[in-house]
């Protein structure tokens, strides 16, 4: 079973996360850049260049609607493609990985898109690029001097609202498979919620806090990113049972084989998962395989690799060294190149 064709929070990096053919490797010093151009001057996008964007995009009739209705909307998905197939990338640079089916990576893969619709749009709401929603609202917080004062809340409220209304229910959901990645899903949304935090200002002569303005702030992605790895790294195998009280399939967690204990229900914040993973080893329709992937020689090209050993090649990288502040208000630095070498997966 493949990945639905219209936009669920998966589809947005719907294949492999990490580039098989990658010619460099990720360090997780790369700044992310979801909004490019950014800034507090962003303005939605109008008219026909909207709706030219949501017909572009892989919709399903209610969400092609609901996103014309919403100037800015079309390009904060896409925003959300980007950071979310960054953040697969990363988490999986040292990894063998594919998502199509029941396994472990899917259940990351639905998880870390949520995530990235949730967290992008959030911002985008403080950002005024969304033209239905603004700065974060929430009871408490004095939103409204935060933005006098050039700073503007994450509307992760609005976020969450929007986006279950716009992925909507999943069609067959009384099917296993379709519950776990609903469950995945709301694990993505969680994580992003969890690292909302409430940042604060003083203002005052001298430095002195007489006056105080807050707002929420959302967490970096990379930070979600790192709290879904981990949640992936323990994720649990479900079947199903039936709930004769709701007359529904519910996901279950069998009990280990000698174990007293009964099965459990999947708790709110695991990742879950119905088939083991293959190795990934070798092309199929599942993952590329691991021919050409750029590792690393102490860390993992012998995990990579599936032992078919690696080659080694070498590249010149420029890079600014020497620099010296000039007076009065400049850097000026030299070019210097160095070797590197690039470690990278036989066939």
């Amino acid at each position: 079973q493949s990945l639905p064709p219209t936009l669920t929070s998966a589809s947005l990096c719907a294949h492999l996360c990490p580039s098989s053919h990658s010619p460099h490797s990720l360090t997780g010093r790369e700044v992310l850049t979801p909004f490019p151009g950014l800034g507090t001057d962003a303005a939605p996008a109008q008219g026909d260049t909207h709706l030219k964007q949501c017909d572009l995009l892989k919709l399903s009739r209610r969400q092609k609607q609901l996103c014309r209705r919403e100037p800015g909307l079309a390009e904060t998905l896409r925003d959300a493609a980007h950071l979310g197939l960054l953040e697969c990338q990363f988490q999986f640079r040292q990894e063998r990985a594919g998502g199509q089916k029941g396994f472990k990576e899917t259940a990351f893969l639905y998880a870390v898109s949520s995530a990235a619709l949730t967290h992008t749009l959030a911002r985008a709401c403080s950002a005024g690029r969304m033209e239905r929603c603004t700065c974060d609202d929430s009871p408490g917080l004095q939103s409204r001097q935060a933005w006098q004062w050039g700073v503007c809340g994450d509307n992760l409220k609005y976020s969450t609202k929007f986006l279950n209304n716009f992925l909507g229910p999943k069609k067959g959901s009384k099917d296993l498979r379709a519950r776990a990645d609903a469950h995945n899903t709301h694990v993505g949304m969680k994580a992003v919620k969890s690292g909302l935090r409430t940042t604060c200002k003083c203002h005052g002569v001298s430095g002195s806090c007489a006056v105080r303005t807050c707002w929420k702030q959302l967490s970096p992605f990379r930070e979600t990113g790192q709290v879904l790895k981990l949640r992936y790294d323990s994720a649990v195998k479900v079947s199903s049972a039936t709930n004769e009280a709701l007359g529904r399939l519910e996901l279950w967690v069998p009990a280990r084989p000698g174990s007293p204990a009964k099965g459990l229900a999947p708790r709110p914040g695991d990742l879950v998962y119905m088939e083991d993973s293959p190795s990934f080893c070798r092309p199929s329709k599942y993952s590329p395989g691991t021919a050409g992937r750029v590792c690393s020689r102490e860390a993992s090209c012998s995990s990579l690799c599936c032992g078919r050993g690696y080659d080694t090649q070498s590249r010149l990288v420029a890079f600014s060294c020497h620099c010296q502040v000039q007076w009065c208000c400049y850097v000026e630095c030299q070019q210097c190149v160095q070797e590197e070498l690039v470690y990278t997966c036989k066939p």
